[in-house]
């Protein structure tokens, strides 16, 4: 097996019969809506939204998560008026600035991923400074994916295979999926195991579409900033009743388990 290989997310995913998700992934959609129904400002919705995002890091935390992905912001969210997108950057810093500590002295790894090139040098210089001071911790990783997609992923990652086939560095022929997702967003992590989407739409809208080629996917009608920690408790808890084959009989994961 090459170095490529070994890497976590090259691993098996999560085989039937384990009772937690390593790897839970959430889209949080609904922030909006909650305003537009309490007759409140889009932002006054994503401000509540804030509220929920602790509450899930902090129940996910609790129930020895290993990995928490958080869509907070995707590469297409730029297409909304530019106000709202404005008022989204403003939080992002501000949330950068008052919970990095808070994460740290709970023992929580921060890591964000997508293009930081459209982000202000403001928002890139507390994200580098967030990344740094909690790099070191073990309890949970909580990876915050901002102007994030999954095609832009998987083309960033061809990009860089292809760069270095043209240097000669690698062998064009040696490039499997194994080679491919050594060069994608969170290949040191666990495959997601389940992904959960707010506001009962039922799609994965470019989100970590080959991390969750396996998981899987939880939708719930409650808004974002309506779901708290036992929404989270129902979605782990629905997760763990349900058999996970990978491409298996009924018949082998039985005797799997036996």
């Amino acid at each position: 097996m090459t170095s490529a290989q070994t890497s976590a997310s090259n691993m098996p995913p999560k085989p039937p019969g384990d009772d937690l998700p390593r790897h839970v992934a959430v889209i949080m959609d609904g922030n909006n809506r909650w305003a537009r129904a309490r007759g409140l400002s889009g932002i006054r919705g994503h401000r509540a939204g804030v509220e929920a995002v602790r509450a899930v890091i902090r129940r996910a935390a609790e129930r020895g998560i290993e990995t928490l992905t958080l869509f907070a912001f995707s590469s297409e969210n730029w297409r909304r008026p530019e106000a709202e997108v404005s008022a989204l950057m403003e939080l992002f810093l501000i949330a950068l600035k008052r919970e990095v500590r808070k994460l740290h002295d709970n023992g929580i790894r921060l890591s964000v991923i997508g293009d930081r090139s459209a982000f202000s040098s403001s928002i890139q210089k507390y994200i580098d400074k967030a990344e740094a001071l909690t790099r070191d911790n073990r309890r949970m990783h909580l990876v915050i994916a901002a102007n994030y997609g999954g095609r832009w992923d998987i083309a960033e990652a061809a990009r860089r295979l292809a760069e270095r086939a043209v240097a000669g560095e690698i062998d064009p022929g040696a490039i499997d999926e194994y080679r491919l997702q050594s060069e994608l967003c969170l290949d040191d992590e666990p495959p997601v195991d389940l992904c959960i989407r707010t506001s009962g739409e039922q799609r994965i809208s470019n989100f970590l579409l080959w991390q969750m080629a396996y998981a899987e996917l939880y939708f719930t009608p409650l808004l974002w900033p309506d779901f708290d920690g036992e929404a989270f408790d129902l979605a782990v808890d629905d997760f763990r009743r349900r058999q996970r084959r990978f491409g298996m009989t009924d018949e082998q994961i039985e005797t799997q388990g036996a």
